[in-house]
Parts: C-alpha cells; sequence; structure tokens
C-alpha cells in the first residue's frame, strides 16, 4: 500500500512539476522583450490583436495601399460573402485542432498530445465588419513600413490560390486554409502571433507560447485613451 501510494504521488507531482515549470518559463520569456524601443508613431495603420483567452490572432485593414487582401481571402471562400467586410483576421494554428475543437471543450487529450509534439499547419481567416476596439481586441498603430513587412510576415505561410485546401469555419464569416509550418510547443499558434509582430519591428515577448504572453505587449483600450489623451 505505501508503495501505490509513493508512486501515485510521483505520478501526480512530475506532471504537476513539469506544468509549473513550463508556465514560469513562459511567464519569464513572453516578458523578455524583442525590439524592445519600438513605439507606436503618431500618424500609421491601425491594426489589431485579438484574443479568445487561449489563441491570437493578427486584424487588418481588408484594403489599404500598402496591400489589398481581398486577392488572397476572397469573400467567396465564405458561406456569406456579400457582407460588407472591412477588416480580415489572420491566424495560423494546428490543423486538428482548428478543425476538430470548435469550443474548448472538444478538445481531447488525443488531439492535444499530438499538437504539442509534431502537427500540421492550418491558417485562420475571419472577415470582420468595422470592429470595435474592446479588451479582447486592442488596436496597434504601426508604421507604413512596418505595416507593409507585417504584410510580407503573413505572406509566408498563405498559400497560392490554385489548388489550395478550403476547409469550413466555425461561423459564416471565417474559413480555414492549409499552410505550411509544423506547430509544436515551442512553435505554436501564439508564437507566430508574436513572431510574426516582431518580423515587423513592433515591440513583442520573446517566447509566447501562450495568449497573454502576446497580449501583454498590448494596451487595453483605456490604457490607450489616457496615453493618447
Amino acid at each position: 500500500m505505501r508503495r501505490a501510494a509513493k508512486w501515485a504521488a510521483w505520478a501526480l507531482a512530475v506532471p504537476a512539476t513539469l506544468l509549473t515549470l513550463f508556465l514560469l518559463a513562459a511567464w519569464i520569456g513572453s516578458a523578455i522583450p524583442r525590439n524592445a524601443g519600438w513605439t507606436e508613431p503618431a500618424v500609421g495603420i491601425d491594426i489589431m490583436v485579438e484574443t479568445n483567452g487561449v489563441h491570437t490572432a493578427i486584424v487588418m485593414p481588408l484594403t489599404s495601399p500598402q496591400k489589398d487582401w481581398r486577392a488572397e481571402f476572397p469573400a467567396r471562400d465564405l458561406s456569406m460573402p456579400y457582407r460588407p467586410y472591412t477588416h480580415v483576421s489572420v491566424s495560423w494554428g494546428e490543423r486538428e485542432v482548428f478543425l476538430n475543437t470548435p469550443t474548448w471543450g472538444d478538445i481531447t487529450l488525443s488531439t492535444a498530445v499530438g499538437a504539442l509534439a509534431n502537427g500540421d499547419g492550418l491558417l485562420h481567416v475571419a472577415h470582420y465588419i468595422r470592429p470595435a476596439p474592446s479588451p479582447t481586441l486592442r488596436v496597434l498603430r504601426i508604421a507604413p513600413d512596418e505595416y507593409a513587412r507585417l504584410v510580407t510576415a503573413i505572406e509566408r505561410v498563405v498559400p497560392p490560390l490554385e489548388g489550395r485546401a478550403i476547409h469550413p469555419g466555425y461561423f459564416d464569416h471565417d474559413v480555414f486554409y492549409d499552410a505550411p509550418g509544423t506547430y509544436h510547443l515551442g512553435n505554436t499558434c501564439n508564437q507566430w502571433t508574436s513572431d510574426t509582430l516582431a518580423a515587423a519591428g513592433i515591440r513583442t515577448g520573446l517566447w509566447t507560447p501562450l495568449a497573454g504572453g502576446v497580449m501583454r505587449w498590448v494596451p487595453l483600450p483605456e490604457t490607450r485613451g489616457h496615453a493618447e489623451g
């Protein structure tokens, strides 16, 4: 009995210790800035960083002088293509998690373990109409040349139109596309967001496997209001 209790204690202690170490490493890694000297310009292009608490995405104007995303992400791929969309949300993640977990209650242990070990990439694209800033949808103003670099970084994971595999989204305004890249613990969906922002020269965390590590660098709407007012 004592030996069984000892093994049971170890079985509980080891995962708890590993989880604690992971969370600590994620907190430290996300606190180390890249592009530490970056500041928002007075005039520029407003993008957004959104989160559902677990996953993050980059929201951009659907059209601008720098980029027209309608060619890469045509509205005809949506089940409701005729709305007056103004913005596009782009994120990268793991194929099985994206396609088989419309809510986080649907995720299974096997899906999660498979994703963290070695998962295929998938692009999630949602179309919005005049999205309003909120604590989960935060504005970042960036310079035109930074936006051009952001576009270039995102284009690297956009599949070509010819032969593109399209998967239905969760709603009538979003869709999934097969995309390059391998998902694992060191390259999560949130790491993709921060890597993409960093490639544009924007200040963000070094290692951000969790959504909070990305969002800690994006000011809340009320904070922006005080800073700009």
